[in-house]
């Protein structure tokens, strides 16, 4: 199967382009904007050399699934997804700040409580926790928005407000939509077998001046997803949780050596381990969503979005 790693259009009204690590971003006339899901994938804020093929599609299709699942509790900046691959949505001035939420010590906070410090983004971390095991209530972790190449800092509500990054008053109506579709997302995991562990939100403002729910929310590149069943035995026998998100490939390029770091070279991405990512991404939205993932052959794939966005456009 083929990957689609990228989308050069020129497309009626488009005024502005932006390759961002996953997406491909057409700003359109009329505060549009026009968001294409590659299946370019990501880690340690570095983009991989190979594609992953059918990827894009899973994570446009599970976004629209929790933006439409999630809208009662924020606006969010979808119109319409017009194609597999990709939506068409209300641009909006997004916020400095990426929100972070996990309910369990795992990932980078475990990386970190593992070093030593009981601290992360000035939240305290209580003592004598274990890997994979849940805070008591969870915990919001922002970090800084980085410019593509740069990598996204760790950062406390104090430093936000006190640098002026955002308000005050918007400040706390974000930490507000963090927790309640947190509390959304858990639920509806648990529906399926699945716990949701920690995740990122982006917020925007609109035209209006609204605050808006931008990107994509609760896809495996922006969250973690453990399975109910057997969490508690694997806890307690200290063993590694079986889950469906992006961390085992990190995991990977860590065991080969590869951390993002100056000077390090990306492990080959044999065809079996971008099978393996390519299934486990499909499985992720058939247990999320309950429904079978259809794949659309990607040897097209350009012809085919062109034609769907051309006559949404219309």
């Amino acid at each position: 199967m083929k990957a689609l790693k990228e989308t050069n259009f020129q497309l009626p009204g488009q005024t502005n382009f932006y390759r961002g690590k996953v997406r491909d971003v057409y700003f359109l006339e009329n505060d549009l904007l026009l968001m294409v899901a590659s299946d370019r994938i990501s880690a340690f804020d570095v983009v991989l050399p190979k594609g992953i093929p059918g990827k894009g599609q899973v994570l446009n299709q599970i976004a629209n699934y929790f933006l439409d699942a999630t809208a009662d509790i924020v606006p969010n900046w979808k119109i319409e997804m017009v194609d597999p691959s990709a939506t068409l949505g209300k641009k909006a001035d997004p916020f400095k700040v990426e929100m972070v939420i996990r309910g369990y010590l795992t990932g980078h906070a475990w990386r970190t409580y593992k070093s030593g410090l009981r601290s992360l983004c000035g939240v305290a971390l209580p003592e004598g926790m274990k890997e994979n095991q849940a805070f008591p209530e969870p915990i919001i972790t922002p970090t800084t928005k980085a410019d593509l190449g740069t990598h996204d800092e760790d950062i406390s509500r104090e430093e936000i407000l006190a640098q002026g990054i955002v308000s005050e008053a918007d400040y706390l109506q974000l930490e507000k939509y963090t927790q309640a579709l947190f509390k959304r997302g858990q639920e509806m995991a648990q529906a399926r077998g699945l716990i949701l562990v920690d995740t990122k939100y982006e917020f925007g403002k609109d035209a209006e001046g609204n605050i808006v729910l931008i990107d994509e929310i609760h896809t495996p590149d922006s969250s973690r997803y453990f399975y109910a069943d057997g969490y508690e035995e694997r806890l307690e026998k200290g063993e590694a949780q079986k889950q469906l998100s992006k961390e085992f490939v990190r995991e990977w390029l860590m065991a080969n050596g590869f951390q993002g770091k100056t000077g390090q070279a990306v492990p080959e991405m044999t065809e079996a381990f971008v099978k393996e990512v390519s299934d486990r991404y499909a499985e992720l939205y058939e247990q999320i969503t309950g429904q079978n993932f259809k794949f659309e052959e990607e040897e097209a794939a350009e012809e085919r979005l062109l034609r769907n966005i051309n006559q949404a456009l219309k």
